[in-house]
């Protein structure tokens, strides 16, 4: 565990980093270019996106064959090359598994389709009711109904995403050993990571039973107790076997319980777990394709509850704000304009100082926002088509259901690498597929040059590397009910000594009355993004827009 609260893991989304031969798409051999920035990172691994063949329905989360490289993204060549130019600088290398789904271009679904009898039990096939309606009620995540037509035989597939993604039916021990065969193929080359791709809506039950109502429905497939089984199976069979890998699953609507189960080491299933309650709080009633401005007080009770239970059961979580699934953190919970650097600050230390595993979006580094696009035109995701037609259905004007789709959709965050001020932000020599914005204030070459925030977060890598107070302490959150300040404490059992971080989620300077027990102590700044002079506390601390502070007393 010990080893894992010192790790920081940086994603990159291999369409996006630096695109090597002028196709508009980013590539391997344009990421092992980039080797001296990533080394600069001083991260300790990276999590790639798939870059297997896909037919790209869903930006290659739809894989059609697991054990090759896309040749959009290079070769099995480039990839080996890679995996060595990263060991040489001690950088580990985390691939993205999409084991609850595969392609409907995938081998296995074509010849179950052919009736390759072996085959066809690898999916979920049912006929029909016998009123002729669909196998049950339950509804894609994508929108419409989770079945589609199997060929033109009178059975339907089961497919909980797009219908060119059929689910795997993990109660088939076929089914697994296949998987896990696929990771330990590439254990073979030197790969150590792995991220899970909504793996705990793998436990749905024999009998595909209807749903009374979408909340429910979820609870039929969704972190059912097989979960545990399979990926306890899963362990031993693969990763389980290195002492130093590292995994985590991305858990959809979860709990505290089963997430402590996913991740405590003594269950042997995985390191840690993603979970994304935190990055609901600006969806009003919950609806993520809404507008509202985040719930400061529902951030902070999430945060509590999910540092503090996770800490007194022994599971561990992946620290995070940004992926390739959601819109910039920093327009959503920072400022974008006067305090861009600030509140960007500020965001990094609110999670890098938490208990867990911190991970970093490419581009995060820099202070990258959300593009600001003109109109529907410039995105290209199928959610967010989906989306805006969904709502234009629901009585909203064109300007209205743009307004919101703008506000959340993935290809914010899927904009090209920043490199420099140029028109396609050095990303590439061509027009890019998805087109970069604000460049010319936000690139790699200018935050080098005289930026602030990458250094900050050279800064909280550092921290965590040397200061076991922030690798393996314990938590407590207070000032609980501080309608501005998010604040918790760190502290290791055997020590007296504690870590205090204070962040200020506004652009407005705030003071708020310190518990007694801190009051009239001395400390020493770890870590503030603005000049400090005092080196002791008062009753009351004031912090200033955006401000954060992390003391050891």
């Amino acid at each position: 565990m010990t080893d894992l609260g010192k790790k920081v893991i940086y994603q990159i989304y291999p369409k996006s980093f630096y695109d090597s031969n002028g196709d508009g798409i980013g590539d391997i051999p344009g990421i092992i270019q980039k080797i001296d920035y990533i080394k600069k990172l001083n991260v300790d691994m990276i999590w790639f996106n798939p870059f297997f063949v896909s037919p790209q329905r869903d930006n290659g989360y739809d894989i059609a064959n697991y054990y090759e490289i896309d040749p959009r993204f290079g070769t099995m060549d480039d990839f080996e090359e890679l995996v060595k130019k990263l060991k040489e600088i001690h950088v580990g290398v985390m691939l993205d598994m999409v084991l609850n789904h595969c392609s409907t271009d995938n081998e296995w679904f074509q010849k179950a389709l052919a009736g390759d009898e072996k085959y066809r039990k690898f999916f979920y096939l049912r006929k029909a009711k016998a009123d002729g309606s669909l196998p049950n009620n339950w509804q894609s995540k994508f929108g419409g109904p989770a079945w589609a037509k199997f060929g033109d035989t009178d059975y339907y597939y089961l497919h909980l995403y797009d219908p060119s993604q059929a689910d795997l039916d993990w109660h088939n021990p076929e089914v697994r050993k296949e998987l896990f065969k696929v990771i330990n193929f590439w254990r073979s080359k030197g790969v150590q990571g792995f991220r899970f791709d909504v793996i705990n809506v793998t436990g749905k039950s024999e009998k595909l039973v209807d749903s009374t109502d979408p909340i429910e429905e979820k609870k039929l497939y969704t972190d059912t107790p097989v979960v545990h089984e399979y990926l306890k199976e899963m362990n031993a069979a693969s990763f389980g076997q290195d002492p130093d890998s590292v995994t985590v699953g991305e858990m959809s609507s979860t709990t505290i319980p089963n997430s402590i189960e996913y991740s405590k080491p003594s269950e042997h299933e995985l390191s840690m777990v993603f979970t994304f309650h935190h990055l609901k709080v600006d969806y009003k009633n919950g609806e993520k394709w809404s507008k509202m401005p985040f719930d400061f007080m529902k951030l902070k009770q999430l945060f509590t509850e999910w540092q503090e239970k996770m800490d007194q059961g022994g599971g561990w979580n992946a620290l995070f704000w940004n992926n390739h699934d959601q819109p910039w953190a920093l327009t959503r919970f920072g400022n974008t304009g006067k305090y861009r650097e600030k509140s960007a600050e500020m965001l990094a230390t609110a999670t890098h100082f938490m208990r867990g595993t911190p991970y970093i979006y490419m581009g995060e580094e820099l202070g990258m926002i959300d593009p600001n696009y003109a109109s529907m035109d410039n995105y290209i995701d199928v959610e967010a088509k989906n989306a805006f037609n969904e709502l234009m259905e629901k009585g909203m004007s064109d300007d209205e259901a743009f307004d919101i789709v703008k506000t959340k959709a993935r290809d914010n965050s899927r904009v090209p690498m920043h490199w420099d001020d140029t028109e396609y932000a050095g990303f590439s020599t061509v027009k890019p597929w998805l087109m970069p914005m604000d460049q010319d204030r936000i690139n790699v070459k200018d935050e080098l040059d005289h930026g602030e925030i990458f250094n900050y977060y050279q800064k909280l890598i550092k921290l965590r590397k040397s200061e076991a107070l922030i690798s393996d302490g314990h938590i407590k959150m207070f000032l609980k009910d501080d309608p501005q300040i998010f604040a918790y404490e760190r502290f290791l059992e055997d020590s007296d000594e504690k870590l205090l971080v204070f962040t200020n989620f506004y652009g407005k300077e705030h003071e708020a009355e310190l518990p007694k027990e801190y009051q009239g102590k001395k400390y020493q700044v770890l870590l503030s993004n603005y000049e400090q002079d005092s080196d002791t506390l008062n009753e009351k601390i004031s912090l200033r827009p955006y401000e954060a502070l992390a003391i050891k007393i």
